[in-house]
């Protein structure tokens, strides 16, 4: 009978817990423990790779500081190979993983504030990393660790796995799952509000071409783009034309008729063109502007023969505001998973070596990369290129009856009052699809603008504190009850 009564005196306690005000109990030092992580710019950059540092010193940096922390916080931790690492909570034979990434994008151009100096304006957390993903993964981390300071004991093992490589090959994640066992379940703050039970698949087709110029005008160089899954904010190309003035002036006009920025200078090795648009995160490449199509739809214009005209034409053609595919006879819609999309991330071109076309393909169920391959090189042929592809991602779906699913929408509702929200599926891959029970879960709000891979990123911190709270409401239920 005393047992009971205890029972019953902690469910209602635990209905009364107030997960935000805990959440905004932590805000001075997840903000400080936050703002650290991201002053360091833990970009992958091969050209400083060694074998203690195999992505370079940077991401390992970012590892290194958040399990000094953890461990400071009393948590069992474990560096692994400097690629990726782990804060421990509890004991079971099960194990919830949360799993997280401390590597950022590129920080580009186009910022109004230093990308790895932090700052809050108007509510807004400022700086890479604040929303992609080390503001989303701390406040994760700062629910578990509130929890266990609670005194919370967990029925089974808790793993808050970092990796340093999500924006380019999982390096550190997939060596994670090849050395320690893979966890029962668990999520990834690493998307939106409210629960990803779906990822589209992933393909990368890519283009290769030799060089050349046979007309009158010469393309000497094109380039475009920082990493496959960003839309090129800025394209750059140096040409040599027999009336400099006429192109400086048409390109002028043709930068005044479009939704682009740019620049034209003339230099000793020809005439440099720069075209400024939008970047935005390839698995929505409709919300930004391909400074590389616009550049080639105005090379166009040009007197331009051999490979580089092929190369301009197809851009031009066939890529150029088309993120569905359509100029290639393949759009495809699944009642389930949505949109076939495709993001032109990566162009090169050089007159004498060739170059090459990443097409980033996020593609849902009933499409498949032999298949994209295939109306691809129908036209690549045309245009004398080649086509293939290295490594592909396959759907990832988790149904919606899953008691981690209904687990997570409950914490999502209940601190928030969005009765009606519905869990989703997207483009964008996470970690969560490394597990065969693993969603994406947050932390960016149904109403907050998605600035993930540009410039001026940012998070209100409100909404990272509100995070917070269903982060902790959520891990509190999965491991608990």
């Amino acid at each position: 009978m005393v047992s009971l009564n205890i029972s019953k005196q902690f469910m209602e306690a635990e209905k009364m817990t107030d997960w935000l005000q805990k959440a905004t109990e932590q805000k001075e030092n997840y903000l400080n423990d936050l703002i650290a992580l991201i002053k360091i710019p833990s970009v992958r950059d091969d050209t400083q790779a060694s074998e203690k540092y195999p992505l370079g010193p940077a991401p390992a940096q970012a590892l290194s500081a958040f399990l000094e922390m953890a461990e400071q916080d009393g948590f069992k931790t474990k560096n692994i190979d400097n690629l990726v690492g782990y804060a421990e909570w509890g004991e079971g034979d099960e194990t919830l993983a949360i799993l997280a990434h401390l590597d950022v994008m590129p920080a580009g151009n186009g910022w109004d504030s230093d990308p790895f100096d932090p700052i809050i304006k108007d509510g807004n957390l400022i700086g890479r990393g604040a929303s992609d993903d080390k503001g989303p993964g701390m406040a994760a981390y700062y629910a578990m660790k509130t929890l266990k300071d609670m005194g919370v004991v967990p029925n089974k093992k808790v793993r808050f796995i970092v990796g340093t490589d999500e924006e380019s090959n999982w390096t550190g994640m997939k060596r994670y799952f090849e050395v320690e066992p893979e966890p029962t379940y668990g999520f990834s703050p690493d998307a939106e509000f409210p629960v990803i039970n779906g990822e589209k698949g992933q393909v990368s087709l890519l283009l290769d071409y030799p060089g050349g110029n046979t007309g009158d005008d010469l393309l000497r160089s094109f380039k475009a783009g920082l990493r496959f899954n960003m839309v090129p904010r800025e394209a750059d190309a140096i040409v040599e034309v027999g009336d400099n003035e006429a192109v400086a002036t048409a390109f002028t006009a043709f930068l005044d008729a479009n939704p682009v920025e740019g620049e034209c200078v003339l230099e000793a090795d020809g005439l440099h063109l720069q075209v400024i648009g939008k970047a935005a995160h390839g698995m929505e490449p409709e919300k930004g502007i391909n400074a590389a199509t616009y550049l080639a739809t105005f090379l166009q214009q040009l007197h331009l023969g051999g490979q580089a005209k092929q190369f301009v034409d197809l851009v031009a053609n066939y890529l150029h505001l088309d993120t569905r595919f359509h100029n290639f006879m393949g759009a495809y819609t699944d009642p389930v998973m949505g949109d076939l999309t495709v993001n032109v991330g990566l162009l090169s071109f050089d007159a004498a070596q060739g170059g090459q076309i990443d097409m980033n393909f996020r593609y849902p169920k009933g499409v498949t990369p032999d298949g994209l391959q295939a109306k691809v090189a129908a036209v690549a042929k045309d245009h004398g290129m080649t086509v293939h592809y290295e490594k592909f991602e396959v759907p990832h779906y988790v149904p919606a009856d899953d008691p981690l699913v209904q687990t997570l929408m409950k914490a999502y509702i209940d601190q928030t009052g969005e009765t009606d929200a519905k869990p989703e599926v997207v483009g964008g891959g996470t970690y969560g699809r490394l597990m065969a029970r693993g969603v994406a879960f947050g932390a960016l709000m149904p109403s907050t603008p998605n600035t993930m891979h540009q410039a001026n990123e940012y998070q209100p911190v409100a909404d990272l504190l509100k995070s917070m709270a269903i982060y902790m409401e959520a891990i509190n239920d999965l491991v608990t009850k």
